[in-house]
Protein backbone atom coordinates (compact mmCIF):
# COMPACT_ATOMS: atom_id res chain seq x y z
CA UNK A 1 0.00 0.00 0.00
CA UNK A 2 2.55 2.63 0.87
CA UNK A 3 4.35 1.98 -2.55
CA UNK A 4 1.41 4.38 -3.88
CA UNK A 5 2.22 6.89 -1.18
CA UNK A 6 4.81 9.42 -2.65
CA UNK A 7 8.15 8.51 -2.07
CA UNK A 8 10.52 11.27 -0.93
CA UNK A 9 11.70 12.31 2.49
CA UNK A 10 9.97 14.74 4.33
CA UNK A 11 6.25 15.23 4.98
CA UNK A 12 5.05 18.31 2.65
CA UNK A 13 4.78 16.07 -0.03
CA UNK A 14 1.88 13.94 2.08
CA UNK A 15 0.52 17.39 3.19
CA UNK A 16 0.40 18.31 -0.34
CA UNK A 17 -1.08 14.88 -1.06
CA UNK A 18 -3.87 15.19 1.53
CA UNK A 19 -4.92 18.78 0.29
CA UNK A 20 -4.99 17.02 -3.11
CA UNK A 21 -7.41 14.40 -1.68
CA UNK A 22 -9.47 17.06 0.13
CA UNK A 23 -9.70 19.17 -2.57
CA UNK A 24 -10.87 16.22 -5.30
CA UNK A 25 -14.03 16.11 -2.52
CA UNK A 26 -14.78 19.50 -2.42
CA UNK A 27 -14.62 19.82 -6.44
CA UNK A 28 -17.15 16.92 -6.68
CA UNK A 29 -19.11 18.35 -3.87
CA UNK A 30 -19.37 21.56 -5.56
CA UNK A 31 -21.12 19.92 -8.44
CA UNK A 32 -23.66 18.40 -6.40
CA UNK A 33 -24.80 20.93 -4.40
CA UNK A 34 -24.34 24.63 -3.55
CA UNK A 35 -24.49 24.42 0.62
CA UNK A 36 -20.57 24.05 0.66
CA UNK A 37 -19.44 26.91 -1.73
CA UNK A 38 -22.37 29.17 0.41
CA UNK A 39 -20.64 28.39 3.93
CA UNK A 40 -17.37 30.18 2.41
CA UNK A 41 -19.58 32.88 0.07
CA UNK A 42 -21.57 33.71 3.11
CA UNK A 43 -22.14 37.45 2.99
CA UNK A 44 -25.89 38.45 3.25
CA UNK A 45 -26.06 40.16 0.00
CA UNK A 46 -24.13 37.20 -2.22
CA UNK A 47 -26.17 34.71 -4.40
CA UNK A 48 -24.52 31.40 -4.93
CA UNK A 49 -25.81 29.79 -8.25
CA UNK A 50 -25.03 26.39 -9.19
CA UNK A 51 -22.63 27.47 -12.07
CA UNK A 52 -20.86 29.55 -9.47
CA UNK A 53 -20.59 26.30 -7.30
CA UNK A 54 -19.42 24.08 -10.45
CA UNK A 55 -16.72 26.74 -11.67
CA UNK A 56 -15.58 27.42 -8.33
CA UNK A 57 -15.06 22.69 -8.15
CA UNK A 58 -13.69 23.08 -11.66
CA UNK A 59 -11.23 25.46 -10.22
CA UNK A 60 -10.99 23.26 -7.22
CA UNK A 61 -10.22 20.23 -9.55
CA UNK A 62 -7.33 22.02 -11.33
CA UNK A 63 -5.79 23.25 -8.56
CA UNK A 64 -5.77 19.60 -6.77
CA UNK A 65 -4.67 17.98 -9.79
CA UNK A 66 -1.30 20.26 -9.85
CA UNK A 67 -0.82 19.69 -6.13
CA UNK A 68 -1.33 15.71 -6.61
CA UNK A 69 1.61 16.29 -9.23
CA UNK A 70 3.78 17.93 -6.93
CA UNK A 71 2.99 15.68 -3.94
CA UNK A 72 4.30 12.88 -6.36
CA UNK A 73 7.05 14.88 -7.76
CA UNK A 74 8.38 17.20 -5.04
CA UNK A 75 11.39 17.70 -6.42
CA UNK A 76 10.65 19.01 -9.61
CA UNK A 77 11.36 23.14 -9.21
CA UNK A 78 8.72 23.58 -11.81
CA UNK A 79 5.95 21.62 -10.62
CA UNK A 80 7.17 23.21 -6.81
CA UNK A 81 6.40 25.96 -8.18
CA UNK A 82 2.94 25.46 -9.62
CA UNK A 83 1.93 24.25 -6.46
CA UNK A 84 3.25 27.29 -4.50
CA UNK A 85 1.54 29.31 -6.87
CA UNK A 86 -1.93 27.51 -6.30
CA UNK A 87 -1.69 28.48 -2.19
CA UNK A 88 -1.17 32.27 -3.40
CA UNK A 89 -3.57 32.51 -6.14
CA UNK A 90 -6.20 30.59 -3.43
CA UNK A 91 -4.70 33.07 -0.37
CA UNK A 92 -5.61 36.29 -2.59
CA UNK A 93 -8.57 35.14 -4.13
CA UNK A 94 -10.29 34.32 -0.99
CA UNK A 95 -8.55 37.70 0.88
CA UNK A 96 -10.08 39.40 -2.00
CA UNK A 97 -13.28 38.06 -1.29
CA UNK A 98 -13.47 38.83 2.70
CA UNK A 99 -11.78 42.17 2.11
CA UNK A 100 -12.69 43.78 -0.84
CA UNK A 101 -15.65 42.21 -2.51
CA UNK A 102 -17.22 41.69 0.46
CA UNK A 103 -19.12 38.66 -0.53
CA UNK A 104 -17.36 36.31 2.14
CA UNK A 105 -17.62 36.69 5.85
CA UNK A 106 -15.16 35.13 8.94
CA UNK A 107 -16.45 32.03 9.78
CA UNK A 108 -15.98 28.51 9.56
CA UNK A 109 -16.41 28.35 5.56
CA UNK A 110 -13.93 30.78 4.87
CA UNK A 111 -11.17 30.20 8.31
CA UNK A 112 -10.50 26.62 6.84
CA UNK A 113 -9.23 27.75 3.20
CA UNK A 114 -7.21 30.72 4.62
CA UNK A 115 -5.59 28.59 7.10
CA UNK A 116 -4.61 26.03 4.69
CA UNK A 117 -3.73 28.46 2.41
CA UNK A 118 -1.53 30.62 4.81
CA UNK A 119 -0.21 27.48 6.45
CA UNK A 120 0.73 25.76 3.32
CA UNK A 121 2.77 28.57 1.74
CA UNK A 122 4.00 29.32 4.48
CA UNK A 123 5.50 25.63 4.88
CA UNK A 124 6.76 25.68 1.21
CA UNK A 125 8.52 28.68 1.49
CA UNK A 126 10.25 27.41 4.08
CA UNK A 127 11.32 23.69 2.70
CA UNK A 128 11.98 25.18 -0.85
CA UNK A 129 15.76 24.83 0.04
CA UNK A 130 14.85 20.75 1.57
CA UNK A 131 13.32 19.52 -1.62
CA UNK A 132 14.41 22.06 -4.92
CA UNK A 133 18.00 21.30 -4.77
Amino acid sequence: MTSYLPQNEGILQYALLLASIASIGNSVQSYLTTSYTRRVYSAPETTVTPLHSRTFGTYTAVVSIIRLYAAYNITDPLLYQLALWTYVVALGHFYSEWLIFKTARWGEGLAGPLVVSVGSLTWMVLQWGHYIR
